[in-house]
């Protein structure tokens, strides 16, 4: 399947704060809508239906052993329901029976009497639900959306809402903006991390009625702690930089205080992760977004779609091997989320860019004229139907978390002709998924000399060495995440090619994994493919015209 989708929020002009990580040709989108639901902390958006736990599925894929093979932790316990080289999936939903494997939370988090500590991240939270999953005793941090209470300035808060359990909230410049991330950091006793990143909120009913997708890591404890490398910007660096904006360093400083002296992880530092867990397996690339403003090539590469440039340019053949530079121009994006946005062709065009692995220079060097008046791309919109969602297991009550209005729809400027019907494969379900699958026409061949050359037989060596090893071929990319398909998820680029500038509203958070073949491709696609358009008597599903 070659699409890309995301979960959807719209799109609200905000001032922005200055925020920098100092440390140290189709598309497909699917499109959901939860963070432009009205809600607070700790309530279900609005609409969003009163139903009991579920889970979905969606797999995905690994990459190769370590040369020293496991280590102690790692053989301490058994490999079965451990994830070393990850596993994507969609959540299981009741009432249907799965059709591949799929997640449950208990699945996910497992036995609640090996945990030492977790930290977890979502939007909306329903936390006596969540803190059924821990031992009263077992430290766990909260990082969600603070209250929009006045305008301005959302300063950092901590607040201990249980025993044992502290709620974080990030810091916003404005008014505007989202804490939309959702991920799991959990430690077991045998040394053990799981990281979870998901499009699922802590709230029963994303993990029971309406299908997401998680991606699991499982990463054992090193033996030896090595050295912390200033330079390195990989998976657990990125990690690092995210639990610091997030502000967790003070939940973790208060536990070691209040008598918890062995918190695996104590402190929120470079190289708190990297040095002491061995990433070597994890094939994925993190992707996260930063409330703020951004300025500089290296801290705008960190942030937003241009990560998404960043990370989806190259695909690797091993965490630690060369990596081949792929460029997107014959290949195929789709995208889905929840919450359809306020689309101009610019920002359309400004996302290809990123997402197709174009020049970011060319681009900003481009006239803003120029930018304004570009066609839309080759871009391809994952949303359902009114028809589908109220034939669907849950009816129009079971659309609270989708998000399309009929002034945007009717909008004189507004890409009708881009959707494409968003329809699950496990039946007649709504998606609460944020993916993009992006494939490409012309696949390439990871290889030191750093992409696929041009003269007919060196493309047929390429095309040998894929025979011999299949992970030597990328055929693509697909993200996963909380990201809906908005600027306020993914960024605004703007400024020159000397000094760039990237603005986002929300935090946002999602992985990018390497495609080695079109099955690969297939397996994680949640819905159904090839993609159908909508026809002209299709409209979509606007649930503030729903009379249910």
């Amino acid at each position: 399947m070659t699409l890309w989708s995301f979960m959807i929020t719209p799109w609200t002009n905000v001032a922005l704060s200055s925020h920098h990580w100092s440390y140290g040709q189709n598309f497909f989108f699917l499109i959901d809508g939860e963070a432009g639901a009205e809600s607070l902390p700790g309530q279900w958006p609005r609409k969003r239906p009163a139903v009991s736990p579920i889970a979905f599925t969606l797999s995905a894929s690994g990459s190769s052993d370590t040369a020293q093979g496991k280590n102690k932790a790692e053989e301490a316990e058994s490999d079965e329901g451990v994830f070393w080289d990850g596993e994507l999936r969609q959540t299981a939903i009741q009432f249907i029976k799965a059709k591949r494997p799929v997640w449950n939370l208990s699945e996910i988090i497992g036995d609640r009497g090996q945990i030492l500590q977790a930290i977890v991240s979502s939007y909306v939270v329903e936390i006596d639900w969540l803190r059924s999953f821990f031992l009263p005793s077992t430290p766990l941090v909260l990082v969600d959306h603070p209250a929009q209470a006045g305008s301005g300035i959302r300063s950092p808060t901590v607040q201990e809402v249980r025993p044992n359990m502290i709620r974080m909230t990030p810091f916003f410049r404005s008014a505007f903006g989202v804490q939309h991330m959702k991920f799991m950091l959990i430690f077991y006793k045998s040394g053990r991390l799981r990281i979870v990143i998901s499009t699922a909120n802590l709230v029963a009913y994303d993990w029971c009625d309406i299908e997401n997708s998680a991606w699991v890591q499982d990463v054992p404890r090193r033996t030896i702690t090595i050295a912390h490398d200033a330079k390195a910007d990989d998976f657990p660096t990125t990690l690092e930089r995210v639990l610091e904006c997030m502000n967790v360093a003070p939940a973790l400083a208060s536990f070691l205080y209040n008598g918890h002296p062995e918190l695996p992880l104590q402190a929120v530092r470079p190289g708190a992760l990297r040095t002491r867990w061995d990433f070597s397996r994890v094939q994925a690339h993190l992707v996260a977004s930063i409330a703020g403003k951004h300025e500089g090539w290296e801290d705008v590469l960190r942030v937003g779609h241009t990560a998404l440039w960043a990370r989806g340019k190259y695909a690797s053949t091993s965490p630690d091997g060369p990596l081949a530079p792929y460029t997107c121009a014959d290949s195929d994006r789709g995208a889905q989320g929840s919450s359809i946005g306020t689309y101009s062709t610019q920002w359309l065009n400004e996302f290809y860019t990123s997402a197709a692995g174009k020049s970011l220079e060319d681009w900003l060097d481009m006239p803003k004229t120029r930018r304004a008046k570009l066609p839309w791309p080759n871009v391809q919109i994952v949303y359902p139907t009114l028809e589908w969602v109220r034939k669907a297991v849950g009816g129009e009550k079971g659309g609270g978390t989708l998000f399309c209005r009929r002034k945007q729809w009717e909008g004189a400027k507004f890409p009708q002709k881009l959707f494409v019907q968003s329809r699950s494969k496990q039946g007649r379900v709504l998606m609460h998924s944020k993916m993009i699958i992006a494939t490409l026409d012309n696949p390439n061949v990871a290889s030191d000399g750093g992409g696929g050359s041009e003269s007919e037989t060196e493309q047929s060596d390429d095309e040998l060495v894929a025979e011999k090893n299949p992970e030597a071929r990328v055929v693509g990319w697909t993200y996963v995440g909380s990201h809906n398909f908005t600027p306020s998820a993914w960024g605004t680029l703007s400024g020159s090619k000397l000094a760039p500038v990237m603005n986002i509203a929300n935090y946002e958070l999602g992985v990018v994994l390497p495609l080695h073949s079109e099955a690969e491709a297939e397996r994680a696609s949640c819905f159904e493919r090839p993609l159908k358009k909508y026809s002209e008597e299709d409209l979509p599903w606007m649930q503030e015209e729903s009379q249910v």
